[in-house]
């Protein structure tokens, strides 16, 4: 299990990585959103952004439920996060598989269905 949430948090950093990159400007997001814009509009940043924090508390808890950290909040929160971004990865999964952007749908589609692979494994088991 350990090894499954840290595959798991190592795939959420990377995303995090690319989403506060798209939120700082950086000319990326043809792997985000649908791939629409290459750099993200200033408008949409804030909700790139307000991810980015998101996604570090999921590959913090994918972490802590793996029993890889130690921290000081309730285990069945933790693993009410892990199940919770374990669905959204599998949603996210589907999403990128529909996205006209070739990047996001061969380079995000796998890494999410592998993220919410590790997310369940590590909540599940």
């Amino acid at each position: 299990m350990t090894l499954f949430s840290i595959i798991g948090a190592i795939i959420f950093s990377l995303m995090a990585v690319l989403t506060l990159l798209v939120t700082l400007g950086f000319p990326l997001g043809e792997f985000t959103m649908g791939g629409k814009y290459k750099v993200l509009p200033v408008h949409m940043r804030f909700m790139t952004g307000s991810a980015f924090i998101f996604q570090i508390i999921a590959a913090i808890s994918v972490l802590y439920v793996g029993e890889v950290i130690s921290l000081n909040i309730p285990y069945s929160l933790a693993r009410g996060v892990c199940i919770f971004f374990a669905f959204y990865l599998l949603l996210n999964t589907g999403m990128n598989l529909m996205s006209f952007s070739k990047k996001e749908k061969y380079v995000m589609t796998p890494l999410a269905l592998i993220g919410s692979i590790c997310f369940f494994v590590t909540a599940f088991l």
